[in-house]
This record gives structure tokens, sequence and C-alpha cells, in this order.
């Protein structure tokens, strides 16, 4: 099976599996999404789930959380991997959108990224997940699934997003990096599968025996 028609496949049983995924992190508007999603670092969307709603009670838009002390913010997300660099971006982020964009959250990826603490895939998420616009955030998940179906060599986050960039239609890929998501989480684990266990790579290679050994970006 070629590349592209095993990308077909996997575009076919994913939609199957996951027609309407939902998003992951709880949160009501493009800040809270940004902020969560900066939060979600090193840590399980589960968790960042549990200390959201208090953050956002205390500071639900820009002018709010900028308002708080460090050492509040820390409070209510301590439990969180990396909580005091997290604490000081997620206020100095408050403030920069204050100062540079009239409070509101920027709709571009050169604007997003020269946040503290925004890196490409947080910008991607909030593209995608905010505003629509077609990108394509890899993640754990989406790396690991890319290598063992065979649509990306492994060698680097960067190059996965754009090979699957390429093997993919740009108005699949806001969806389809969720159900990749849902599915690396649900069938094809870091243990659980290894490249021939999971209904998918079962699918995609029938005949293989030996693990895919997983290359961490």
């Amino acid at each position: 099976m070629r590349k592209q028609e095993r990308a077909a496949l996997i575009l076919q049983r994913l939609q199957e599996h996951y027609p309407e995924p939902p998003v992951p992190l709880d949160h009501r508007d493009p800040f809270t999404l940004l902020v969560a999603v900066l939060l979600s670092a090193q840590c399980t969307d589960r968790k960042v789930n549990e200390v959201t709603p208090a953050l956002f009670a205390a500071g639900p838009d820009p002018a709010a959380m900028a308002a708080l002390p460090v050492e509040t913010i820390l409070g209510h997300i301590r439990q969180l991997g990396l909580a005091r660099t997290k604490a000081g971006n997620v206020r100095r982020l408050a403030e920069l959108l204050l100062e540079r964009h009239d409070g509101e959250v920027p709709r571009s990826f050169a604007e997003l990224e020269a946040l503290p603490g925004v890196g490409h895939k947080t910008a991607s998420v909030v593209m995608a997940q905010a505003f629509g616009v077609p990108a394509f955030p890899v993640d754990t998940h989406i790396h690991r699934l890319a290598q063992r179906w065979g649509l990306s060599s492994g060698e680097s986050v960067a190059q996965t997003e754009s090979d699957l960039k390429r093997l993919f239609p740009c108005e699949a890929w806001n969806k389809l990096h969720l159900q990749i998501i849902f599915y690396g989480r649900e069938f094809c684990t870091a243990r659980g599968c290894d490249g021939t266990v999971c209904p998918v790579c079962r699918e995609l290679y029938p005949r293989r025996r030996r693990p895919v050994v997983w290359r961490r970006a």
C-alpha cells in the first residue's frame, strides 16, 4: 500500500471512530484556550481541566489575569508541571495582550509565537480551534502514530507536520489532528501498541511482525 493510499484509509477509519471529536481542553473563548494550551505542556489535558475553572474564575480575561499576582496564578496551577514558569508566562502573556493587541488574542502565527510560553504547537492549536485556520499541531501522539503508520520518518516534529500536511487535504487538518490524538490515546498508545497491535496498524501492515521503534522528538 502506497503512502497516499495509507493516508486515505487512515482518514476514513478515523472519521468512522471520531466523526465529531471534541476539543480536549475546556475553554470559553480564544483567551482561555490559549492559556489552557500553554498550561498543557508536559501535563495531561485532564489535569489542566481540573485547575483551569478556578484560574479562569479569578482571571477570565487578559485584564483580570494581568491584575493577578504571579503567586496567585501559581496557587491555582501548582500541581501542574513547570508551574512557576507557566504562572509567570500566563501573567506576562496577559499583559502583552493588553499592551500589543487591545486585549484580544492575535490571529496570526507570528504574533502568537511572540508571546511568552507560546511555541508553534500552541499557536497552531489556537489558530485551528479558536479561529478555524487550517493548522496541524503535532503532539506526542501524532508524532508517534505518523511514524508507526509510515506517514513520516519521525526525525522531528517539524518534519512530521510537514509530511502530514502534504498527505492530507488542508480542510481535514483541524479535525484530523484531534482524531489522531483520540485514537492514539484509546487504541495506539505508547505501550499498548508497537505498530502491530491496534486495528489501524494491523490493517495498514497485516504482515508486519517487528515492532516499530518510536523516535521521540
